[in-house]
């Protein structure tokens, strides 16, 4: 067992089998979350519970947080009972959630100022490479904060880079892995759509592409799905407009364009309006079918 003491809050999808890679890794696990499910899940798998966020700092020389909102972090480690409470000069921050920049970089000044570190480090790879502990994990903030943390995150991930030593470089990452997650998929669908709309057996045309040039993950992954009509969660069509909201806005700030990406998020508004903003990301689909009366479960054999 690591001698290392880990913290973790934020037990959803994601940061279920995260916390559980940990404690099969052989760290001493201290967690807390809102809801009981996460909580429950945990201690099935011999985490330790705590109160509180600061009683989980209290018991960890690292703690990660993997949270929906920017807003969520900053109450996770500044609010009230929150990881100040209980931090000690020298603990480290992992921020693992998907937040704005400005928010990593603010968040980690009022850390700086008790001599705690923080390293934003977002993840991709949806809840199956969350599962097997292979997820890509870009990683924002000081170095000698990330070389204490590299073994705990290679608990989770098999691809971890350090971006850079400024906090919100592991969030400017995780934005243009967005942008190629998001435009690839939206290639997914309409390629798919349209070998449909020509007739097509779309399982075939599935098998004799995805091997070629026009291959992706989005495409092998969740095109596969969209095959099966599985239009059911890895990641849900709210968690990534939030994504959306901020990648839009960064590129607003730049002053720089975004055509597909903002396609993409204009696709997703007509999915969310269907009610289906819990559903997973491949859902992007029904926008298609809404425009062309094509479902492409229907075109496949099988």
């Amino acid at each position: 067992m690591s001698e290392l003491k880990v913290g973790f809050i934020g037990l959803g999808y994601m940061g279920r089998p995260m916390c559980r890679n940990l404690l099969k890794a052989g760290y001493q696990v201290t967690v807390w979350n809102r809801s009981r499910p996460g909580i429950e899940f945990a201690l099935l798998h011999g985490a330790v519970e705590a109160n509180s966020a600061g009683e989980v700092a209290a018991a960890s020389d690292i703690v990660i947080t993997m949270v929906k909102h920017g807003g969520d972090t900053a109450e996770v480690a500044l609010g009230h009972n929150g990881l100040l409470a209980g931090a000690r000069p020298g603990m480290i921050l992992i921020d693992m959630s998907t937040i704005a920049p400005a928010e990593a970089r603010a968040i980690a000044a009022r850390l700086g100022e008790r001599e705690v570190f923080m390293l934003d480090a977002p993840v991709s790879g949806s809840t199956p490479r969350a599962e097997a502990g292979t997820l890509s994990i870009m990683v924002g903030g000081p170095e000698v904060a990330f070389e204490r943390a590299l073994p705990v995150l290679q608990a989770m991930g098999s691809s971890i880079v350090h971006v850079g030593e400024e906090n919100g470089a592991g969030q400017g990452a995780k934005l243009c892995n967005q942008v190629l997650v998001l435009v690839n998929l939206l290639a997914t669908v309409e390629a798919l759509t349209l070998g449909a709309g020509l007739g097509l057996d779309v399982r075939r045309v599935y098998d004799a592409v995805k091997d070629g040039a026009g291959g992706s993950w989005q495409f092998e992954n969740l095109g596969a799905r969209l095959l099966e009509g599985d239009i059911e969660p890895g990641g849900t069509v709210e968690t990534v407009q939030k994504d959306l909201d901020i990648l839009m806005d960064e590129s607003g700030k730049l002053h720089m364009m975004l055509p597909a990406t903002s396609m993409v998020q204009q696709l997703y508004n007509a999915v969310e309006a269907e009610g289906m903003g819990k559903k997973g990301h491949q859902a992007l689909a029904a926008a298609y079918e809404r425009l062309t009366g094509i479902r492409i479960a229907d075109h496949a054999s099988g």
